[in-house]
């Protein structure tokens, strides 16, 4: 039996919002526009989850390259929806997770809460420079060249954490365990009320998310 994930993507951000603050103690995030360079003090430092913390690492990384893709994507006829696109990616992951051992539909739950947590970010940008249009974007990155790129480094970076991560996301500690990673993550990347909200929905599947053998 995989153990029981938590009830919503909600009590979860709240659970690693209350652990983000244990780790930083008083101190809060930062808003976007505030947010210094990421501070790389260990998890294992401070005796936190090393393991589900090299997870959380790349799904803040990952998180925080929405704000490139929703740059490069408003005010054009781009959509930040992209089914096409999206199923693509879930078919790969699920092949390459067939490679790894890993269970494919699992992972592929992962991956799909990482495409919805994007999403959330770049509604909550365009929402933002909607109503501010002094704080939109100056510069356009590119999609195809820069951005997805990236993304893509960070898809097979984050299929090995997966992989070498299956013990610790099928223990019963899993989700707290989990959500105190994701408090430091959100503590080293300075993430502000957007984007840990976002990372409230790259949750909810990574535990319980193992091999199939």
């Amino acid at each position: 039996m995989r153990p029981r994930r938590p009830r919503s993507a909600l009590t979860l951000l709240g659970t690693l919002t209350t652990a983000a603050a244990l780790a930083v103690g008083t101190a809060g995030p930062a808003t976007a526009a505030e947010r210094p360079a990421p501070v790389r003090p260990t998890a294992a430092a401070h005796g936190l989850p090393a393991d589900l913390a090299s997870v959380t690492e790349l799904l803040a990384q990952r998180l925080l390259l929405a704000d490139k893709v929703a740059a490069a994507k408003y005010g054009t006829d781009t959509p930040i929806d992209d089914p096409e696109r999206e199923a693509r990616i879930l078919d790969d992951v699920r092949a390459r997770a067939v490679g790894l051992g890993l269970d494919p539909d699992a992972v592929a739950a992962v991956f799909r809460d990482q495409i919805e947590a994007n999403k959330l970010v770049q509604r909550g940008l365009y929402a933002r420079w909607d109503a501010h249009p002094a704080e939109r974007p100056t510069e356009r990155p590119d999609l195809a060249k820069e951005v997805r790129p990236a993304l893509d480094r960070i898809t097979t970076q984050l299929l090995a954490a997966l992989d070498g991560t299956e013990r610790a996301r099928t223990l019963p500690s899993c989700g707290p365990r989990l959500a105190t990673a994701a408090g430091w993550s959100a503590y080293t990347h300075r993430l502000d009320t957007l984007h840990l909200k976002g990372l409230g929905r790259a949750l909810p599947s990574v535990c319980g998310a193992g091999f199939t053998g």
